[in-house]
């Protein structure tokens, strides 16, 4: 794959992570989200504990995590480059850790939505840019232009 194809999917996939996180980086939106998670939860018939806007700190790590998602999600869409497809990649496995221990220890189902599409992500994007560094493409996208 070409330098091209990795931007496009560099810039997807910051594209869904703004639409997905942005309601997580404020504290009057971050209920909002809560209810909507707790709602599908309740509707689905789902097993497992879910966050609470009760306690200060879930809210706090909620929000610092949304907006620095968000702030990311921003330079990647400004200034996609394979170096930060390849940071964005080990990120999402990251996450997906978290996701998984959060999960074994109790944590909502609801969970493995957001697992599948951390990997599912991950795999695609780390794909494109492994393959597109691997074909000498460069470590620089073309200009926003482009």
């Amino acid at each position: 794959m070409n330098l091209s194809t990795a931007v496009r999917v560099i810039r997807a996939s910051a594209v869904y992570d703004l639409v997905v996180t942005t309601a997580f980086a404020l504290p009057w939106t971050v209920g909002l989200v809560f209810a909507g998670i707790g709602w599908g939860h309740g509707f689905l018939g789902l097993s497992g504990a879910l966050p609470s806007t009760d306690q200060v700190f879930t809210v706090l790590f909620a929000n610092l995590t949304g907006s620095l998602v968000v702030v990311w999600s921003v330079v990647r869409l400004l200034r996609p480059s394979l170096v930060l497809g390849v940071a964005d990649t080990c990120a999402r496995f990251l996450f997906a850790l978290g996701m998984a221990w959060a999960l074994a220890v109790g944590g909502s189902v609801i969970l493995v939505g957001f697992l599948v599409a951390e990997v599912v992500w991950g795999l695609v994007q780390g794909v494109v840019v492994v393959s597109a560094l691997r074909t000498g493409s460069g470590t620089r996208a073309p200009s926003a232009a482009s």
